[in-house]
């Protein structure tokens, strides 16, 4: 590898020169300018940047812990924190740790993968990392995920740290069922069932609550016998159809996009449409809710918005931009940041109001 020193040698400068060059500092004619870029360019030159930061002691790098890559969530968010990474020209150092491939959804109420989430955490802190992003697969409160008093900044995306020293970004779940069920109001459904997801999840209850406030605000009488668990899988739709419909719901609120699907099987063996006989919506936005027949109005989450933010925040401490007010840290308690969820309109909606005209 072509060395700093080699460069000023054949140019017959100073190795401060070269070094002033290509940090882009003044104090050098044009001539001796333009003589060391284009031996830099000939002797493809590339600056140690590892011997840099050591000197500088800043890597530019955020530590990114993943708890699994394959999870549908997760490659959105990792998306929106390398943009912020780009844009405030940090690098990024990434770990999977495959949870969910090696012990599917077990771990998410075992706290024994701690261990190993701070093992990893401590060898890209021995990687000079100056940021971690947590990236959870499953939105839920971790207080042990992240070690106290960490020597860098550090984020939760799509959980919550429950935690003074470390921001969690989420979803807002409530929201985004709020903005559901009031589309389905305005088009004039009244009897609107609901597949719920698993009993224990905090998506569970946040959609509840925003379906709930939707009919207050409708004023539209809550009724618990059309609100029947489901196991966000596409069995939890399927085997849930046939009593929705017996109960005389002109419309189905499936927490997720795969229970849809279940939906759409069974109304299919019954020779009913989404769409036409009976309306139909999802939530996740997940890639096949766009193949369904008719395509899945639903709601899509803001992934890349929860990684962006994630990351912001931690830079933003970095350098010293939110960590201190007037010389002091604040501790207000721990710091939870909702994005935005977006609905998406498609055809599994009947419009009742142009059927009673």
């Amino acid at each position: 590898m072509v060395t700093i020193k080699e460069i000023a040698q054949m140019c017959g400068v100073s190795i401060a020169t070269v070094s002033n060059i290509l940090n882009g500092k003044p104090n050098a004619s044009d001539a001796t300018r333009q003589k060391v870029l284009k031996a830099v360019k000939e002797m493809n030159y590339t600056p140690n940047s590892i011997a840099k930061n050591l000197k500088l002691k800043k890597s530019q790098a955020i530590g990114i812990v993943a708890e699994d890559l394959t999870v549908f969530c997760t490659p959105g968010i990792i998306d929106g924190i390398t943009q912020c990474c780009e844009e405030r020209g940090y690098h990024i150092l990434l770990t999977n740790l495959r949870l969910y491939q090696k012990y599917r959804d077990a771990y998410y109420a075992n706290d024994n993968f701690v261990k190993i989430v701070e093992k990893e955490i401590k060898e890209l802190l021995a990687k000079q990392v100056e940021g971690i992003v947590y990236v959870t697969s499953h939105e839920r409160i971790l207080k042990k995920c992240l070690p106290e008093h960490l020597p860098v900044p550090a984020s939760m995306a799509y959980g919550y740290s429950k935690s003074e020293e470390y921001p969690s970004v989420t979803v807002d779940d409530k929201n985004g069922a709020y903005t559901l069920i009031r589309y389905l109001t305005g088009k004039g459904h009244r009897s609107i069932g609901v597949i719920m997801g698993k009993e224990e999840s905090i998506h569970t209850h946040d959609r509840l609550k925003g379906y709930q406030k939707a009919l207050y605000d409708e004023k539209i009488f809550f009724n618990p016998d059309i609100v029947v668990q489901g196991d966000w899988n596409r069995e939890g739709g399927y085997h849930n159809t046939d009593y929705l419909l017996s109960k005389g719901v002109t419309a189905i609120f499936c927490m997720n996009d795969i229970m849809a699907g279940g939906v759409y099987d069974r109304l299919e063996e019954k020779g009913l449409l989404p769409g036409r006989d009976i309306s139909v919506v999802g939530f996740d936005n997940r890639d096949l809710s766009n193949y369904y027949r008719p395509p899945l109005t639903t709601i899509a989450l803001p992934l890349s918005s929860i990684g962006y933010t994630a990351c912001k925040v931690v830079i933003d401490t970095i350098e010293n931009k939110g960590r201190e007010k007037d010389g002091k840290e604040t501790s207000d308690g721990p710091k939870e940041v909702y994005e935005t969820c977006s609905l998406l309109v498609r055809d599994s909606v009947a419009d009742l109001n142009q059927a009673m005209c």
